[in-house]
């Protein structure tokens, strides 16, 4: 018999097909999670240089604020710094988690995280500004109105409780404007599917004018407001999945 020739070509690496063991993963959470942080520390330094601009500008839609406690100051202050970091840093920590939650594609699909994180970036922008320029005025109009009434009530707002309200108003509709292209992702790898999406359309539908009813004043035009931009976004998503993944 013939011995095969020693110097041969190898065989070529089989391309990645995205699976991994447990411990890969949790060392690779780990990993992405402590970038994640770095880049947060980063953003809350470059943050820092313009935090009196920044807190100027979160102001805006109350004016003159106060503070009750000796630590109250410092400690806001604090909070919107790191809130700043979270925002500078969202590039790198969408990267991160778009990367983490799509072990299943291979190589050559991964390519379509060029699209994902720009596109997350842009839509959870836009959620925040949709909350804070539409909704959030609204809202505090309407929160102010039950005191105004009354003579022994002063409207009064201390500077971390206003600063708490708006983080939690806020950054929930940037993780809501995220809806399709979860919906997008979800049909891409097989979970969603445009029937099941549009079984559960009327409940989202139901769902969007609750939460308009919720954040925003008895307005109904107002609750309207509120409710069509998810309505929108989810039908985006079951449109995508529907004529362009075919799912």
């Amino acid at each position: 018999m013939t011995e095969p020739e020693k110097n041969s070509a190898p065989e070529a690496a089989p391309e990645d097909d995205g699976t991994m063991s447990l411990t890969a993963h949790l060392e690779e959470l780990r990993s992405r999670l402590i970038k994640s942080l770095l880049a947060i520390v980063f953003g809350s330094c470059v943050a820092y240089f313009f935090l009196d601009e920044i807190t100027k500008y979160l102001t805006l839609p109350v004016g003159k604020l106060y503070y009750m406690k000796p630590g109250e100051a410092f400690f806001t202050y604090l909070k919107i710094d790191i809130a700043a970091g979270f925002l500078i840093a969202l590039p790198i920590i969408f990267y991160h988690a778009w990367k983490f939650f799509l072990p299943a594609l291979t190589r050559s699909e991964r390519a379509v995280l060029g699209v994902l994180v720009p596109a997350s970036v842009i839509l959870f922008f836009t959620g925040l500004a949709f909350s804070f320029f539409l909704i959030l005025p609204v809202a505090l109009k309407f929160f102010m109105g039950f005191g105004q009434e009354s003579e022994n009530l002063q409207t009064l707002f201390s500077f971390g409780s206003y600063f708490e309200f708006v983080i939690l108003f806020v950054l929930p509709f940037g993780f809501v404007f995220e809806l399709p292209l979860v919906i997008i992702v979800l049909g891409k790898l097989g979970i969603l599917t445009s029937e099941a999406l549009g079984k559960y359309r009327r409940y989202v539908f139901f769902f969007s004018f609750v939460v308009g009813a919720l954040v925003t004043s008895p307005d109904v035009i107002t609750q309207i407001a509120v409710a069509i931009p998810v309505i929108l976004l989810y039908e985006v998503g079951y449109l995508v999945v529907k004529y362009i993944l075919r799912r």
